[in-house]
């Protein structure tokens, strides 16, 4: 079974900053998608699912601070880790990106093989957060977009787990009586 590549956001108003991050993310093995804009960009997450947005801050008509508080803001797309990619430099403005939602800083100008390290580790420790709601019956749960799924196909949809299945000593017992009994004399 092939993986399937990881899709990253990158958001920036300048094209040269879009076109080298493309390049780079693509020559390492990511899906990329190109937004100029916050607007763009929350267009953009409202249909798809990225693994992880590279965003500037610095953009007109909406800034990427902003951008990042409606990401978050969003139960749908609240997951998305955001790593600021932006040439401020200020301690207050670093602040101020992780107060915003941000789960990392890098300023520009930026070194490839920092920003790739740190987009790797972003992209594999996304992690499940929040509520997650539960049917109290059949223990399906309902996805984002509101359909119901096994938890199974859930999990293994928003993280890198993969389920084996077994019969634990209690649902043994429920099926078969006693379940030492069963161990010991099944062949």
């Amino acid at each position: 079974m092939t993986e399937k590549k990881r899709l990253i956001l990158a958001v920036d108003d300048n094209p040269r900053n879009l076109q080298f991050l493309g390049k780079l993310l693509s020559d390492n093995g990511f899906e990329v998608a190109m937004a100029q804009s916050g607007q763009q960009a929350l267009n953009f997450i409202r249909k798809n699912d990225p693994d992880l947005i590279l965003l500037d801050i610095m953009m007109p008509e909406m800034d990427g601070f902003a951008v990042c508080e409606k990401i978050k803001a969003d139960f749908a797309a609240c997951h998305i880790p955001i790593i600021f990619l932006t040439a401020k430099t200020d301690t207050q403005d670093v602040v101020k990106g992780f107060d915003a939602g941000g789960v990392d800083y890098v300023t520009k100008p930026f070194n490839s093989a920092e920003l790739l390290a740190r987009v790797k580790t972003h992209v594999e420790v996304k992690i499940l957060r929040g509520l997650l709601p539960i049917c109290s019956r059949c223990k399906k749960i309902r996805d984002d977009k509101g359909f119901w799924k096994q938890v199974e196909v859930y999990i293994e949809a928003h993280s890198q787990v993969s389920f084996t299945h077994g019969i634990c000593p209690d649902c043994l017992d429920s099926l078969y009586g006693d379940s030492d009994w069963y161990r010991k004399n099944k062949k």
